[in-house]
Parts: C-alpha cells; structure tokens; sequence
C-alpha cells in the first residue's frame, strides 16, 4: 500500500508568540492562518469583555465559521434565529449563512473562531482592530468585502436583540 506525502507543514504556535489585536473591548489572538493553496484554515481567539458589540450581522460565501466556547457566554444570530452559547457550546456556520456574535448580555465570552478554509484572514483582523481603535477608517472593512470573503448585510432580528439590550 502507498500513502501520499502531505506536503502541508504541520503548525505550531506557541501562545507566548501569538500576535494580539486589542481593541477597547476584545483581544483576538492570532493562532494559525495557513496558505489557501493548501486547503488552509484560520484560527483565532476572541476574548470579549461584557457588552463587547462583536460582529455584526454578515456571511461568507467560501468559508464555514466554526465557534467553540472556551468560557462565558456568547450571542449568536444564525439565519434568523438569536441563541446564546455558553462554555463548551461549538457552532458550524456554513458558507452563505448570515450570522452575528456578540458576548451576551451581562457576561464576557472566550471563543476559539475557526474559518475553513482559510484565506489570509488575519490582516483582515488586524484591519478590524485598527478601525475598533479609531486608527483606520470604517470604510476601509466594506472595500476589503471582496478580499476577506466578509459581505455585511442588515438583520431585523439582530437589531431587535441588540435594541433590547438598550445598545
């Protein structure tokens, strides 16, 4: 019997080398972004802080989103629908889905957010982090849409859930 040889890398990243995005209320650590010739994938994770405004409403037409909840709460639209996940939750959005996330009311989230495949995401992030900083102009994230596979759409349902929050 003959095997193939992979000849994608294995990746490793230490926590203690992982590029942070901060912003006034999230931390995104940046964890593996590989080459989309090779299938790829992005992972990262997001720590919230309660009230964090998150995502809004989008989808992808490439990629799966893919959430596991490490710890504290998070706020989802799905399609329509709003649910809260919370500590050991997973979450499979596939391509073409709107979706939303958002740390619930009241609670801080720790999520590991997975895209596949991948596509060169993180400059994507860190453009996010300098607009949520003030440093980058808004607009910069809806001429990137293309790029980054992140198509904005309004959600009736979303807005409700956010406007009862008071936010």
């Amino acid at each position: 019997m003959t095997t193939k040889k992979n000849t994608a890398a294995p990746v490793l990243t230490r926590c203690a080398e992982a590029e942070t995005c901060t912003d006034p209320s999230s931390t995104m650590t940046l964890l593996a972004d590989s080459a989309p010739a090779q299938g790829g994938f992005t992972v990262y994770r997001s720590t919230f802080a309660a009230g964090a405004p998150g995502a809004p409403a989008h989808f992808h037409t490439r990629a799966w989103e893919l959430f596991f909840v490490i710890s504290g709460s998070l706020r989802v639209l799905v399609d329509e629908e709003v649910t809260v996940l919370g500590a050991g939750d997973f979450l499979a959005v596939p391509p073409h889905t709107p979706h939303a996330f958002a740390a619930a009311p009241g609670a801080e989230a720790d999520v590991l957010c997975v895209f596949t495949p991948g596509m060169d995401r993180f400059d994507y992030l860190r453009l996010l982090g300098s607009v949520m900083r003030g440093e980058s102009d808004p607009g910069a994230i809806a001429a990137s849409a293309e790029r980054f596979d992140n198509h904005y759409v309004d959600s009736p349902a979303w807005r409700a859930a956010l406007a009862g929050d008071g936010a």
